[in-house]
């Protein structure tokens, strides 16, 4: 008879459940807390959530057994999430069946059984909550059921307040109507329909009565509005005819809009700071050549020539991030194996030699060869690298490692810098954001650098992740397909 879910364990789970629909914090560090919680309590070996955006699925939370997965692109077309995500909001999947090399990943961990929910804001599916379990343990009629199905009715709770989740910035969010009130001469509101409920966070209960959460507008104008919680609404008005001084005001949700404008003032002062830094030391070092060359000593000009070739590289690589970040390039190449190790050494021999001297290689003679674009694996290595360089002290060492699974080929670079919050490892492969640095100078950053990362790896059907060190510091691993 399988084990049943232990009652203490699972009141406590209740009580984080509580505590987090309650809590105004950040909604991704929330998700593997509450994860490591329940498990154990439905005697789960790992736990996961996949979060669905737009542009496809994530692995943004997992625990346990299932831990390995943090950061792995779930394709919503593939037919095993077509399969998961059809049917019972809530049910059990035996992984070998499942029409996926995941299927095959989960067993090679010993996971063989799934319970899988969804999670659903206005009927759109924003996740999948999944309790892995092995072979020998079915979990059919324990009640596990029911929990699952209720946790991930408490993790869609987080989606539709917008309370830290989505983990992505184009996540996705539930389609608003337009927003309607209708206000009195004083200014109080007689009306709020629920789409004004949805896009300011105020239920009627807390609108009617009271005056607006927001400026009103004069008749024909329009005002753009930020809310408390960081969305844009657009607010118009008008007055409705008759005695009574009633006006109707109108809301549309705006902030994709506002963020595309944003993204765009930021892509220009970024590249204009950016740029300047380097062209400047350039042209201050050429010009003392040219205005000083028979004073200075060959010593003085060749340090001069040294910085200007240094700093030439910067700018080379600079514009290369701004230009493909900028673009939607795919790799010209297809994938073909490569000897991951032998890339891996010739990545180190070309990094500057200040960074090139902080690495502690451990790569394994017999380490399969993985598959992708050997080429490209220099400048991710190249970004990781100096990610590590800029967040940790410079006497520390920069620890890269490689390891093989049956299907995966991956490799580490850890750090022993200021680390990363778990409620960053997702945001810091967005594009232009930036972590905070050790403080020990100031060096240049467009916050390109792990935004690539991530494009080339995924289009060579790999993944990469971040996650905070045991100790201090920062883990970034990088998983390509075996040969």
């Amino acid at each position: 008879m399988p084990e049943r879910i232990a009652p203490a364990a699972l009141l406590a789970g209740h009580d984080v459940v509580i505590d987090m629909i309650n809590s105004d914090g950040a909604g991704l560090p929330d998700l593997p807390r509450l994860l490591e919680v329940i498990g154990p309590a439905i005697g789960a070996a790992g736990t996961a959530f996949v979060e669905f955006t737009p542009t496809g699925g994530r692995v943004v939370a997992a625990t346990g057994s299932a831990e390995w997965a943090v950061g792995r692109p779930v394709s919503p077309t593939a037919p095993a999430t077509v399969c998961l995500l059809a049917g019972p909001r809530v049910r059990e999947v035996d992984v070998s069946r499942l029409p996926d090399p995941f299927g095959d990943e989960l067993a090679g961990h010993g996971l063989r059984r799934m319970v899988v929910a969804r999670a659903e804001v206005g009927g759109v599916t924003v996740g999948s909550l999944h309790a892995f379990y092995p072979d020998e343990d079915d979990p059919t009629g324990t009640g596990r059921h029911e929990v699952v199905a209720y946790l991930a009715a408490c993790i869609a709770n987080r989606y539709g307040d917008r309370t830290g989740l989505p983990a992505h910035g184009d996540g996705p969010v539930v389609a608003l109507a337009d927003g309607l009130a209708v206000v009195d001469r004083d200014g109080h509101v007689r009306l709020w329909n629920p789409a004004a409920a949805r896009a300011t966070g105020r239920s009627a209960a807390q609108a009617l009565n009271r005056p607006l959460p927001f400026p009103l507008p004069e008749p024909g104008q329009v005002l753009d509005h930020r809310l408390p919680d960081g969305r844009w609404v657009r607010v118009t008005s008008g007055d409705v005819p008759g005695p009574g001084g009633l006006r109707v005001v109108t809301l549309r949700d705006t902030t994709e809009q506002q963020l595309r404008d944003e993204d765009r003032d930021l892509f220009v002062a970024v590249t204009s700071h950016a740029l300047r830094t380097p062209v400047t030391v350039i042209k201050g070092y050429a010009d003392t050549l040219t205005d000083h060359w028979d004073s200075l000593t060959d010593a003085d000009r060749r340090e001069a020539a040294r910085i200007i070739g240094q700093r030439t590289n910067e700018l080379a690589r600079l514009v290369d991030r701004l230009l493909t970040s900028a673009t939607d390039r795919s790799p010209g190449e297809p994938p073909a194996p490569f000897d991951l190790g032998d890339a891996l050494r010739s990545a180190v021999a070309d990094l500057p030699a200040d960074l090139r001297h902080r690495i502690v290689l451990d790569l394994p003679a017999d380490l399969p060869k993985a598959l992708g674009n050997r080429l490209s694996l220099v400048t991710v290595l190249t970004e990781l690298g100096t990610n590590a360089d800029k967040h940790s002290p410079p006497d520390s060492p920069i620890e890269i490692a490689a390891t093989a699974t049956r299907r995966y080929v991956s490799f580490r670079v850890s750090d022993r810098g200021v680390g990363i919050p778990p409620e960053h490892v997702e945001r810091a492969f967005e594009r232009f954001w930036q972590g905070e640095t050790d403080g020990r100078r100031g060096q240049p950053g467009a916050g390109l650098g792990l935004y690539l990362v991530r494009r080339i790896v995924e289009q060579q059907n790999g993944w990469v992740s971040l996650r905070p060190r045991s100790g201090g510091g920062t883990v970034a691993e990088v998983r390509l397909p075996r040969r």
